[in-house]
């Protein structure tokens, strides 16, 4: 196994292939159906997405009141919002942030499977699932995330966040500067399913 880890490309088509076939032969079996597939499919494009990780880290960063307590209980500070009903059943009762902030950056990782804040979130992407990404996160973050493209100052401290079926962390990554009087539908653009995990930092204004 390499030690060097890259979003992969190529093996998230074949793990595509594979799960579009088990998919077929788990309904000509008829374990499940087509639109048991559709429903759950539409619930994560629609109910469970990064537009709610979009709403909250956009909260976060426009009232400072609200960015206090999502760190606190997250929970009960995500259900002041208008977010889907079902975020609190779907794993929401674990969700927990962190927030970036000048001198501190966070990285979400699970070096047990793959646990992941769906609601907010939504699906994870498949190079979060790679045991060389996991392994090597936890061992030497600044180093993976360098090689990613983040770089940060020798005197930033990284903290890394383990998921677990008990907490699911995402991050409020640091408001980007120059963004004074842009409007929630511009901040919500600057904000990155990649951020949200600490693998990016938010999108710079143009």
């Amino acid at each position: 196994m390499s030690d060097q880890f890259s979003y992969p490309t190529d093996r998230e088509e074949s793990s595509a292939d594979r799960v579009g076939a088990l998919e077929r032969l788990l309904i000509e079996k008829g374990v499940i159906t087509g639109e048991t597939v559709d429903k759950v499919l539409a619930y994560f494009e629609s109910e469970m997405t990064p537009l709610n990780g979009q709403k909250i880290v956009v909260k976060a960063w426009t009232d400072p009141d609200f960015a206090a307590r999502v760190v606190v209980d997250t929970p009960a500070a995500l259900a002041e919002l208008d977010l889907p009903e079902g975020m609190a059943g779907a794993e929401g009762e674990h969700l927990q942030a962190v927030a970036n902030a000048p001198g501190v950056h966070n990285l979400v990782i699970c070096t047990l499977c793959s646990c992941f804040p769906w609601p907010v979130l939504g699906l994870p992407p498949y190079w979060y699932k790679d045991p060389v990404f996991r392994a090597r996160a936890a061992r030497e973050p600044r180093t993976v995330l360098t090689e990613i493209g983040v770089e940060l100052s020798e005197d930033t401290e990284i903290k890394v966040w383990d998921s677990s079926g008990h907490s699911r962390w995402f991050v409020i990554p640091e408001r980007p500067a120059g963004t004074d009087g842009f409007s929630e539908e511009q901040l919500m653009g600057l904000v990155t399913t990649e951020s949200m995990m600490g693998v990016a930092l938010a999108g710079q204004p143009s």
